[in-house]
């Protein structure tokens, strides 16, 4: 029940610090911030692989099982964004009308 308490309390904390981190960053390092963001999914999708892998409990291969899922969906997500805010800093692509030869 200790290792419990004291990992719930890890968790709160990190939620907290969490926000309060993301809150405070400003518009122009959200494109950065977003590529370690994925890194670091990159790196929950291959815990939750090694938890739903053990089943050591039918809980803990279900909770890693969505882990999985749910870690995906915010990488794909982010790479998604990320492209698209790339793409906001390409210089529009003109297209020259033809040219026909006569």
């Amino acid at each position: 029940m200790e290792t419990f308490v004291a990992a719930l309390t890890v968790f709160v904390l990190a939620i907290f610090v969490g926000f309060e981190v993301i809150t405070k960053v400003p518009p122009t390092l959200h494109t950065p911030l977003m590529s370690g963001s994925n890194a670091i999914s990159g790196i929950t999708i291959i815990g939750a692989i090694l938890s739903a892998g053990a089943q050591h409990t039918t809980l803990s291969a279900l909770l890693g099982t969505l882990a999985v899922i749910f870690a995906t969906i915010n990488v794909v997500g982010g790479f998604l964004v990320t492209n698209r805010m790339l793409q906001m800093f390409k210089p529009a692509r003109r297209e020259l009308p033809d040219r026909q030869v006569k």
